[in-house]
């Protein structure tokens, strides 16, 4: 499951949904918006930012990285 929610989110990244450095969903929106336990939605983010799609900013929440 926690899959085909990165693979929205990765594709919101993409298309410019989430432009560069906007902040992305947290924890407890993502487990909201797809009804996911936040384990899952934890997963999720944690994917994005080994894949470097995202960075997180201890206090702040998680943004979308800069490309280039």
């Amino acid at each position: 499951m926690w899959r085909q929610i990165a693979a929205v989110l990765e594709q919101r990244i993409t298309d410019g949904t989430y432009p560069a450095g906007s902040r992305v969903p947290s924890v407890v929106e993502l487990s909201a918006e797809f009804e996911v336990a936040a384990s899952t939605a934890q997963k999720v983010l944690a994917h994005l930012k080994a894949e470097g799609l995202v960075r997180a900013e201890v206090g702040l929440g998680t943004f979308v990285a800069d490309r280039g």
